[in-house]
């Protein structure tokens, strides 16, 4: 069975190093890769390829990287005369006529337990919400969003530890093990199974902004921990200290306990060498290890504090 593989960032080139590695032992050929066109990044604005294509180069893949899933990108894709679509994190949906293209259909690969948290975000949704677990599953590609019949699913705890880049990786590592185990089975009946519809209530996630990163200090550190956590590494957690913006980049454990302290939400409370700086929070205190100023480099708290003397009895 020869796929046309879909994807685009870190996660969904682990997918397709799965993929590449067990398509002889499962009967399957990756036959070419479909990817976001490369985009400028840096200071001097250098075209930089997806993860994905990089990796599809290194194995001598025929790629394909058009701005629109339209007549030419299938006229160029058609001749590849692949039986099946695998898509990961591609970020564009695709329309009847090119899933027409596939006598097979299409597959994806969505990590939450759906049908809770369709849509783009599902990872960051599952820890900003501190749910106790989540999932890596396989659906049949359906015209409207992350509403196919379920092919495989897999379902992950959490531990309240997870941040949404570690959490990815390990979803794009068991649900590339998913895939080709499917694919295998398709190769030997000669088509896939028709899968189980989706039960339940569906959720829904967005798109996520930078200006999504806020701190409410109303909130309990335990939340904002998860907030951390949700949008590590990207777009990051930020607050207001002053006319300065202040990014947030690592705390340790948080306390969720009322501990008794007259301060308003956000105030910068104390400095402890072992530990970090403390900040109230509407519930708790966070405990802040790494800190970075506006157009300044990150830094661990003690040299923060050095540099910032005053930065104790700050309301933020």
């Amino acid at each position: 069975m020869k796929i046309l593989y879909a994807g685009s960032p870190e996660a969904a080139a682990v997918t397709l190093k799965i993929l590449l590695e067990k398509q002889q032992e499962c009967g399957f050929e990756v036959a070419g890769v479909l990817t976001n066109p490369p985009a400028t990044q840096g200071r001097h604005k250098d075209l930089i390829p997806t993860p994905v294509e990089v990796l599809a180069r290194e194995n001598n893949l025929p790629v394909f990287t058009p701005e629109h899933l339209d007549s030419a990108c299938r006229q160029e894709i058609e001749p590849l005369d692949c039986e099946l679509l695998v898509s990961f994190a591609y970020g564009h949906i695709f329309g009847p006529k090119f899933l027409a293209m596939f006598k097979c259909g299409g597959i994806n690969l969505h990590p939450s337990l759906l049908p809770k948290y369709r849509g783009c975000t599902p990872v960051p949704a599952a820890i900003l919400n501190r749910d106790e677990k989540t999932a890596v599953t396989v659906q049949k590609l359906a015209l409207k969003m992350d509403e196919g019949n379920i092919l495989a699913q897999e379902v992950l705890s959490l531990d309240g530890t997870e941040t949404s880049g570690k959490l990815l990786i390990e979803a794009a590592e068991i649900g590339g093990n998913l895939i080709a185990g499917l694919l295998k089975e398709a190769s030997e009946k000669g088509n896939l199974p028709e899968g189980e519809p989706q039960s339940g209530d569906a959720s829904y996630t967005g798109i996520i902004s930078k200006a999504d990163g806020q701190i409410d200090w109303n909130k309990s550190a335990l939340e904002i921990d998860a907030q951390l956590r949700a949008y590590t590494p990207e777009p990051g957690i930020w607050c207001m200290d002053g006319s300065e913006s202040l990014k947030i980049i690592e705390v340790k454990a948080c306390e969720d306990d009322d501990i008794s302290s007259p301060e308003p939400a956000g105030k910068v409370i104390r400095f402890s060498k072992p530990d970090g700086i403390f900040i109230k929070c509407g519930k708790g205190q966070l405990c802040v290890t790494v800190l970075q100023k506006q157009g300044k480099k990150a830094m661990g708290y003690k040299d923060f504090i050095n540099g910032s003397r005053d930065f104790i009895g700050r309301q933020l």
